[in-house]
Formats: structure tokens, C-alpha cells, sequence
């Protein structure tokens, strides 16, 4: 071999002329090939050196179709004969019949897809590792990609079949300037504009009266009816000047402004104002430049009456004197917008609003009670000894806000070292403890009348129907403080009084909502905890935790079945259960029912988080109608009427086209107080420049068809005691106790002769012993 190794090129052509010599070239179809000859005397089989040449055509197939390259790079110039690849085609599995006419007998889609058989070099097309493997991760995510529109367009189609029913608006009007609030009480509508203060009629939406003397924009009202179509109105306008009304007889009069001052300096804003049912007193939260406190009023509303009635019946001449008429009549603040056209009508309101005028001046302002103020951080004590800090209380309560203790600043600022040393990563950040430490700046108050939690004593003289404390909680707060509202009478207004009253709670608390009537008290805290009361026998109803670590954003109570008949009788031992409903509206969205009473008690969720922010639930209002309904408005501009019952959606109320709900996030809608009109407010789809008027819509639900079939459906329970007033209640009790006297006494000798027989038993068994 040489110097060559066996690898050489050289030793490796001599390897390939070996194994196939001249028979490459046959093979192929090169010179020397011919048709094979069968040995003869063999019988036609192939002789050796046939077989030799089918063993040299196998390693030529060999060599030439798997190795082509090598044999180029080897120099031997095999002739491979091209090979004609044939097209694949796909047999059928079924027979090419003519289909028949009908299409029974025609291919299903299934069957369709199978009817040709696969490609047959598929397998030799599949693609390489890791391309193999992102194609099957395609193809899955596509298959569930399509699995979620599928499902979505079914959901659509689902909520298209069981939407429910769309109504319109009964009957609508139009007020000049922008509708900042409303409420509505008996028939009539106060409406709070960008120029005063609007009385509409409801059932001919005609504008009865205003206030508009001082062109200022309302942006708060409440209302107390007073019987007789009287009301009490107290108002709060852009400057933060709260101001009391009197509504008599299609007028209305103004009588106070509480917090206006001449000097701009010295001014305060009014951030919340509530009227006690029955228009007693009045309260007022004000706000200052360093400090909050809240004002509370007693209203002489039956003296206010008096003069308005005496001057309303007192002749024209000899109410007012010569000239004055006209004089007053320029600089008034009523304004009766009666319309002039029918005969009479005009003259006898003019000569009503005249003689009003002078009443006016002579109404008498409301009285000053209370100034409640914020309660004061905890500090350090100032006191050498306990004697000194029991002393410093007046009355010897133990508990209370916790200002009166033995701490000194020095024990908080260790305590407060230690406290953060250790917890030093679970704290929150300065800003946020710095924010805990502000003042408060808000407060929320109600008005209760008598109850078992108010222990008044019996000296002091009360009347069913008139309030007799109010409670407040203020930001930040853990305790619920009451404050009667009948005061010593050497106690100064400025002196700060102390509260009569303390609930301390375990955290602070965020909402708080009572019954109309008084009987039960709810607060919700930023733990969670919700807590029921019953105030008129004294002892908590319900305590329930929120599920998920949700805090409630509002609460309020749902209005009863059935109202009280005075007329209905009940024993003492067959009293009905208290059971009461509230409604409560999460933070994250949620809707919850809690029902609470002595014999039941359960949580109710109506309605979780949406997964569209457009779908979030913006407020809550209750129907005194409706007992099971409520009115849901949410953030896209729906307002849903739901049955707490069934969970149902009854209907949908939507503004006439082409209006929409103003403010969805913060609707300026009223109910009126006896649950029959939903007041709305609309703007038009124009978006353009603002107009000049505002659309207010009016929902009828009697007009509409959905009122039968749900009173139908509504389970209307036996009467309760548990709105009747606390005398009627004491009342009904001492009559069922002196109806069982007769009873009562024809048993006393029996039970008398009982007791003998056993005392006897029992003595000759001590004698025996």
C-alpha cells in the first residue's frame, strides 16, 4: 500500500472497484448491460455468476442512492438514473355514489372528514424537535382561545334571552340651571339648582315655588314632613351657609341662616345637616379653620305655625300697613310662580304670599343645645393620684372616652419605643402613621327616640314621638357616643359636654344607619364586624364578621312587610320575633343581605365583585314600597330593580333616548317617601356645549306592569310590635297581664292546695329521717 494508509482516497477506490468492478456500470444502465441469460441445463435458474451480479447490483444500489457524494469525491463518475417521483392521491374509503334527493342520505360533516384518506408521506413532513413542540402549544392555546369566545357568545346570547324588561321614564320636566340634589316627601319635589331652591308639584310636574333671592347654587337639601302638606327644609349652598325653610301652603319662607357671618374671616362651612323625623331639632356639622363641632337645635316649629296660620287667616289691610305691601313684596325672598291664567287664582296667591311676609319677620330663630367637638387625642395625664382624676369627672362614670387616666407621657413615649423596636417590619409607613394622626374631620349623627339603651330615669318627662338623644361617631373613632338632648339648665353651650353614653369598639367605625322609626341601630367597623341592636329592648340582635376581609361602605335597613295595626291584638307570650333586614355594600363591590333576629339569622350575598369595572355597584336605595326590592345603580349608567327574595332582576329603569344617567358613579336620583316615584336625573347624548336645562325623569311604579306580579309574590308577615311606640307596647302589656288576673285567681287555690300537699310531704319525711 505504500506510504498510503488504509483511509487514503486511493485505498478506498480500490475498496469501491472491488465490491462492484464493471457491474456499476450495468447496473446503472451504462455500456455493457443486456438482458440476463438463464445457465443452461439449469432449468431456468440463475447459474453463480448470475447470482454474483445481483449481489454487485445490490452494493451498487448501496453505494450510488446512499452515498452519491461519496462516490463524486471519490472521482467514480456513477450515472445515477433519475427517479420519477410519483404524486400522492388519496384513495376513497366510500363508494362515488349519486347522492339521493333527500338529506338523510347525505354525508355528515363528521363522515365528511374522513372521506379521504390521510397524505401518506405526512409522517415523513413532520416537523423537528423543539418546532414540534411549540406547534402542539399553538395549537392548545388557539383550541382554548376559542373555547373562551364560544363561551363569551354564549354567555351574550344567555343574558339577550333573560334581560330583563326596559322602562321608560312616565313623565319628565325641565329645570333651568343644573340639579345639584333632590329629595322628595308627600307630594312635592325640592330641588336644589344652580340659582336657589325649586318646589315642583309631582303629579302635574309643574314648578310651584322657589327661593332664589340670593342666587346661590344648593348642593345639599333635607326634608321633614309635618303634616297637612307642611314641611321643614334645611338647605346647604356652595359657600357652606346652611339655612332652615318652612314650606305652608305653596309657599316657602325663609327663616335662619345658622353659620352666616358678616365678617368673611371668621366664616365656617356646613359639611352635613339632618332633621329629626317630625322636625323637632336640627342638627349641623361645622367646620372651621383648625377644628370640627357639631351644633344641635331645638326647633319651635309649633310657634312657627301658630304665626304662619294667624297671618295667613289675618285680612290683607290689617296685616300689613299702607305701602308695605309693594315695598316687601320687591325684596322678598318668597317667590310664588303660579301661573296668572285661570280667573282668581293669581290674585288670591299674591294676597297669601303678601300676608306671609310680615309673618316671616316674626320667626322666632332656632335654639341652640349642644356643641358637641371632636373628641381629643389621648395624652399624657396631668393627675398626681387617682383621687385627683375621679374627681375630675362630674358624674363618677367608669366608662368613657379614656381622657381621665393615670398615663403619664412618659409610659406612652416606652411604650411606644418598645412597641416599635419589635414590630419595626410590620409597621406602616411615616406617612401613613402621620395620617392616623390627624384630627377628624367628619362625623356622622342621628336622632333616637326613647329606648331601653337610654336609660333617661323617671324624673325626666319624654314624649313618645320626639326624639330624646342623638349618637355620633366621628373619623377614626372606635366609640359610638349618645348625648341626651334634654341638658342641666346651668350647663354653658361652649363647656365641651361629655358624653352620657359610651359604646367603645374594637375598631373604628366607618357607617352607621337606623330604622325610621328608632327601634334598631346598626354600625359597621373597618374590621368587618357588623353589629345589629335593638334598641327598644336593649340587647344586640346580630354580630357578623364580612366574608373575604371586606369593610362596608354603606349600610341601611330594608323597610318592612307590613306596618303595625293598632287595632291588632297580641299576648305577651305569642309576640312576634323581631327580625330585621339590612342591606350592605362593600368596598370591593359585593352586596350582602344580613338578616338578624331572635328565632333567625343569615348573610345573603346578592351580587360579588364584576369582573367589568363598568358592572360595579355605584349605590343602593331601598323602596318603603317594595319591601323586597331594591334599586341597584351601577357605574355604566344601569339602574336594576332586584327582588332580595329570588335574586331577580325585575326590571331595568333607563332615561327616554337620547338621554343617559348624569354622574353614574354618583347618581342624583330621590325616592319619595312613600316608595311610589323614582326621581332621576338625566343629560342629553349631545356632547356638544352643556345646555341650559336640566331633564328631570319620573318613574311611576305603579304604571308599570311588573307591581302585580311582584306584590303577588311578596309573603306579607303577621303585624309586629316592633314599631309601635314604647308606651303603646307597655300598654298592650299591662292590658294582656290584667285580662289574665281573672284566670289567674281561679287558679290560685289550686296551685295554693299543691304547694300544702308537698310542703306536708316534705315535713313528715323530715320526721321519718
Amino acid at each position: 500500500m505504500g506510504k498510503e494508509g488504509r483511509g487514503s482516497r486511493s485505498h478506498l477506490q480500490q475498496q469501491v472497484q472491488t465490491c462492484s468492478g464493471s457491474h456499476l456500470w450495468n447496473a446503472a444502465g451504462g455500456e455493457g448491460a443486456g438482458p440476463r441469460q438463464p445457465r443452461p441445463g439449469t432449468g431456468g435458474l440463475p447459474g453463480p455468476g448470475l447470482l454474483q451480479q445481483r449481489v454487485n447490483f445490490r452494493r451498487q444500489n448501496c453505494l450510488t442512492f446512499r452515498f452519491p457524494r461519496l462516490l463524486q469525491h471519490l472521482g467514480l463518475g456513477c450515472r445515477v438514473a433519475p427517479q420519477k417521483r410519483k404524486m400522492p392521491f388519496h384513495p376513497r374509503k366510500l363508494p362515488l355514489d349519486i347522492p339521493s334527493p333527500t338529506e338523510t342520505d347525505w354525508i355528515k360533516t363528521d363522515e365528511e372528514d374522513n372521506l379521504f384518506v390521510n397524505d401518506p408521506e405526512k409522517s415523513h413532513d413532520s416537523l423537528p424537535q423543539p418546532f414540534r413542540m411549540i406547534s402542539k402549544l399553538v395549537t392548545v392555546v388557539l383550541e382554548e382561545a376559542w373555547e373562551v369566545i364560544k363561551g363569551k357568545d354564549r354567555e351574550e346570547l344567555q343574558k339577550q334571552e333573560l334581560a330583563p324588561t326596559l322602562y321608560q321614564p312616565s313623565a319628565e320636566f325641565q329645570v333651568v340651571g343644573t340639579a345639584n340634589c333632590m329629595v322628595a316627601s308627600s307630594e312635592y319635589i325640592f330641588i336644589g339648582l344652580s340659582a336657589g331652591l325649586f318646589v315642583f308639584s309631582i303629579s302635574t310636574c309643574e314648578k310651584v315655588c322657589a327661593w332664589e333671592a340670593a342666587k346661590l347654587e344648593i348642593c345639599a337639601i333635607r326634608a321633614s314632613d309635618l303634616g297637612n302638606g307642611s314641611h321643614l327644609l334645611g338647605s346647604v349652598d356652595e359657600l357652606g351657609c346652611a339655612r332652615l325653610f318652612y314650606f305652608f301652603k305653596e309657599n316657602l319662607l325663609h327663616i335662619k341662616a345658622i353659620n352666616e357671618v358678616e365678617d368673611i374671616s371668621k366664616r365656617t362651612a356646613c359639611t352635613e345637616l339632618e332633621i329629626s323625623r317630625g322636625g323637632d331639632y336640627a342638627g349641623f356639622l361645622l367646620q372651621g379653620d383648625a377644628e370640627v363641632w357639631l351644633e344641635i337645635y331645638r326647633l319651635p316649629k309649633e310657634s312657627w305655625l301658630k304665626e304662619i296660620q294667624t297671618a295667613a287667616m289675618t285680612p290683607l289691610s290689617a296685616a300689613l300697613p299702607a305701602g308695605y305691601a309693594k315695598e316687601a313684596a320687591a325684596t322678598s325672598q318668597i317667590f310664588v310662580p303660579k301661573t296668572m291664567d285661570m280667573q282668581g287664582t293669581g290674585t288670591e296667591d299674591t294676597e297669601l304670599q303678601q300676608q306671609l311676609l310680615k309673618a316671616e319677620s316674626r320667626l322666632g330663630p332656632p335654639v341652640l343645645l349642644l356643641k358637641v367637638r371632636a373628641p381629643k387625642p389621648l395624652a399624657g395625664s396631668i393627675f398626681k393620684n387617682p383621687f385627683e382624676a375621679l374627681m375630675k369627672s362630674d358624674d363618677g362614670h367608669g366608662i368613657g372616652l379614656g381622657n381621665n387616666h393615670l398615663i403619664k407621657e412618659s409610659q406612652w413615649e416606652w411604650q411606644e419605643t418598645v412597641f416599635t423596636g419589635a414590630f419595626h417590619q410590620y409597621l406602616e409607613t411615616e406617612d401613613e402613621q402621620e395620617s392616623r394622626e390627624e384630627k377628624p374631620s367628619h362625623a356622622v349623627f342621628h336622632f333616637h327616640l326613647p329606648g331601653r339603651i337610654l336609660p333617661m330615669g323617671t324624673e325626666t318627662k319624654v314624649e313618645p314621638d320626639m326624639p330624646v338623644a342623638f349618637s355620633v361617631h366621628w373619623s377614626r373613632s372606635q366609640n359610638l357616643c349618645f348625648y341626651f338632648l334634654s341638658r342641666p339648665p346651668k350647663e354653658k353651650l361652649d363647656s365641651d359636654p361629655k358624653p352620657d353614653v359610651v359604646w367603645p369598639c374594637a375598631a373604628p367605625i366607618t357607617c352607621s344607619a337606623t330604622t325610621p322609626c328608632s327601634s334598631y341601630l346598626a354600625f359597621a367597623c373597618e374590621d368587618g364586624a357588623i353589629t345589629v341592636w335593638d334598641k327598644s329592648l336593649g340587647f344586640p340582635l346580630s354580630v357578623t364578621m364580612l366574608p373575604g376581609g371586606s369593610a362596608a361602605r354603606s349600610i341601611q335597613f330594608m323597610p318592612r312587610s307590613s306596618l303595625p295595626s293598632e287595632k291588632t291584638s297580641y299576648s305577651y307570650e305569642n309576640l312576634p320575633s323581631a327580625k330585621v333586614q339590612l342591606l350592605v355594600l362593600c368596598t370591593d363591590g359585593s352586596l350582602h343581605l344580613i338578616t338578624s333576629g331572635t328565632k333567625e339569622f343569615n348573610t345573603k350575598l346578592l351580587g360579588c365583585r364584576p369582573e367589568s369595572p363598568g358592572q360595579t355597584i355605584s349605590t343602593v336605595s331601598t323602596v318603603s314600597a317594595l319591601p323586597n326590592a331594591v334599586l341597584i345603580f351601577s357605574r355604566d349608567g344601569t339602574i336594576g330593580l332586584m327582588d332580595v327574595a329570588t335574586q331577580e332582576n325585575l326590571c331595568h329603569f333607563i332615561p327616554r333616548p337620547p338621554y343617559r344617567v348624569v354622574s353614574p358613579w354618583q347618581p342624583i336620583f330621590t325616592v319619595d317617601s312613600d316608595g311610589q316615584y323614582l326621581i332621576l336625573k338625566g343629560e342629553e347624548l349631545s356632547g356638544g356645549v352643556k345646555a341650559e336645562t336640566d331633564t328631570i325623569f319620573l318613574f311611576n311604579f305603579k304604571s308599570y306592569p311588573f307591581m302585580e306580579k311582584f306584590l303577588q309574590n311578596v309573603e306579607f308577615p303577621s303585624d309586629s310590635v316592633d314599631h309601635l311606640r314604647w308606651d303603646t307596647r307597655t300598654n298592650r302589656f299591662l292590658k294582656d297581664s290584667l285580662e289574665q288576673l281573672s284566670t289567674i285567681s281561679q287558679q290560685m287555690p289550686e296551685c295554693w292546695s299543691q304547694l300544702q300537699t308537698y310542703a306536708a310531704t316534705l315535713q313528715a319525711e323530715s320526721l321519718e329521717k
